[in-house]
């Protein structure tokens, strides 16, 4: 092979590459399901194929080793969309407390929507969201007086009994003031790009939206977990949910350096959404840890190309083509 004819090659393959990258980034995209959050719709094993352009095609916006997190952010263009994410779509997003995993959920409600829960039903805008037809429910009703203490809000609220609570849409204006609650807006301001700390006796800790609990999920190492002061008393990184932060403590908040005397409100620049699992009892969704923010829209789920029953390591045909609804 001629040395002209080895650099065509060379060439031609990776032309090649770049179109399927391209397409994988922008149309078409397949993922796997590791979890049995939607159970019996998607199940455990199911590897799924997502359309990226229904909600705005979008070029890719981080760069680095495929299967880490060592990478770094990069602009990104989104295209118009063919339609806007509508209730009962099944969504594929990036987890807001770690954007590096990517989810599959059921979108329950938009930006502006009411949603609560009365005895494990959901009701948006006062009308009940009945439970997919594959969905289920595998544990008895939870006691109304119950609080489960990683609920969204911490508001004295579990899975099954969630006060109304209304979903955050673009354009909202929020006072800041001695009310504000922080738990609830500090997340959607550094969703939307803002940098916040808090300096307390000349000492300085950053806020994170990534989860210690879920790095540690992943199996992170200990030197980065112990970053975090929910993990290290040396630790300088803080989550706007955690536990250890006192409603008092964000008095010393700081927003792009600025305090809050400086700062009279805040105007939303995104739309919001809240999902939930099929499988009610079993997944991690909003009612732990809040909105997504339209950014955050990858694509909707349609079909299974394939599945593996990974307790046997075994094919299950019978769902190759299932049509997720």
């Amino acid at each position: 092979m001629t040395i002209k004819k080895f650099i065509r090659e060379v060439k031609s393959i990776a032309i090649l590459v770049a179109i399927v990258l391209l397409l994988k980034v922008t149309v078409m995209e397949s993922y796997i399901v590791p979890t049995g959050s939607m159970e019996n719709t998607i199940m455990t094993g199911d590897f799924l194929i997502g359309n990226r352009f229904v909600y705005g095609m979008r070029t890719p916006d981080w760069l680095g080793i495929i299967w880490t997190d060592i990478g770094f952010d990069i602009p990104y263009i989104r295209f118009p969309a063919f339609r806007k994410p509508e209730q009962g779509d099944v969504i594929i997003f990036k987890y807001p407390r770690d954007v590096h995993q990517k989810y599959v959920k059921r979108l329950i409600a938009g930006p502006g929507d009411f949603v609560e829960i009365k005895s494990k039903k959901v009701f948006v805008n006062g009308t009940e969201f009945t439970l997919p037809a594959n969905g289920r429910f595998q544990m008895p009703l939870m006691s109304e007086t119950y609080t489960q203490p990683d609920i969204f809000l911490s508001n004295g609220a579990n899975k099954d009994h969630y006060p109304i609570i209304r979903v955050p849409a673009k354009g909202d204006v929020i006072k800041i003031n001695k009310n504000t609650d922080w738990r609830f807006l500090l997340p959607i301001m550094m969703m939307e790009g803002h940098s916040a700390e808090l300096v307390r006796d000349e000492v300085r800790f950053q806020f994170d939206l990534t989860d210690p609990y879920d790095l540690k999920r992943r199996g992170k190492k200990e030197s980065v977990l112990r970053q975090y002061r929910e993990f290290d008393e040396s630790g300088t990184l803080l989550n706007p949910w955690s536990g250890i932060l006192q409603d008092s403590d964000f008095q010393f908040l700081r927003i792009d350096g600025k305090p809050l005397s400086e700062i009279n409100e805040y105007v939303l620049t995104e739309d919001y959404y809240w999902a939930m699992g099929d499988n009610r009892d079993d997944s991690l969704d909003s009612r732990y840890w809040g909105f997504i923010p339209h950014k955050y829209m990858l694509g909707e789920a349609l079909f299974v190309f394939m599945s593996l029953d990974i307790k046997r390591w075994i094919p299950r045909l019978n769902r190759i083509g299932t049509v997720i609804r």
